[in-house]
């Protein structure tokens, strides 16, 4: 009870702000599938600049969970075709770094500072850094993990940031590419948004990413965890001594 408390005293911001992320990506979906109801051509016939212009705000609403990733990749999918698939990486790769400072800049290092009073949860922490790559790969891969709070969490933990956005594009991309195709196959962009039907191969897929995030993620923090415990013993027998 009394972790609870101090955890909640000391990263207020941090919690509330994953909170909020949980939470924002339904009014999201709600709010675009208004908009796309009221305005289907709006993002018909854009100009070069204007096209800049909906990238960059794709980026800003990725950033705060306003929009699913999986949304903004088959809407982009629908009114640009594949042309507008470089853009979508790129929006992608922004809202990734963005969303990656904000984090870092609301946290300050408070959370790791909070674990150095529970030196095993420290130890795991530590221990995940090593395999930061194949721990953000993980994460990025599986349709179902949120963007943005998945960003938060990462940038928490202060995986290196180089090799966050790395290892965040590479994931997304078997996801994204299987979900742009989608939007450039659709004939109702709303429809699609409520519900992009993929197709029994696409399910397939899609429970196959699903099924290796999962297994991945539980091999790499069991085997984090092992490295932990070993290390730990290691070091009370050399105290020992």
């Amino acid at each position: 009870m009394n972790f609870i408390k101090e955890l909640f005293r000391k990263n207020a911001s941090t919690l509330l702000s994953m909170l909020f992320l949980s939470g924002m990506p339904l009014l999201g979906v709600s709010l675009v599938s208004y908009v796309l109801y009221r305005s289907p051509t709006l993002l018909q016939s854009l100009n070069l600049g204007q096209s800049v212009l909906y990238f960059v705000g794709l980026a800003f609403l990725m950033t705060f969970a306003l929009m699913p990733t999986t949304v903004a990749v088959l809407i982009t999918g629908f009114y640009f075709g594949w042309l507008g698939a470089p853009g979508m990486l790129v929006a992608y790769a922004l809202a990734a770094l963005t969303g990656y400072q904000v984090a870092s800049s609301l946290d300050h290092g408070k959370m790791t500072s909070f674990l150095h009073h529970f030196p095993k949860v420290e130890a795991v922490m530590n221990e995940l850094k090593t395999d930061s790559w194949q721990l953000i790969f993980l994460t990025r891969i599986s349709p179902v993990t949120p963007f943005a709070l998945m960003t938060f969490v990462l940038a928490v933990l202060r995986v290196d940031r180089r090799r966050f956005l790395l290892a965040s594009v590479v994931g997304m991309l078997p996801r994204s590419l299987f979900f742009y195709w989608l939007g450039t196959k659709a004939h109702d962009v709303l429809a699609l948004v409520r519900d992009p039907n993929a197709g029994p191969t696409g399910k397939l897929l899609l429970l196959g990413l699903v099924i290796i995030s999962i297994f991945g993620l539980y091999y790499i923090f069991n085997r984090a965890l092992k490295r932990a415990l070993s290390n730990g013993a290691g070091n009370q027998t050399k105290n020992s001594a």
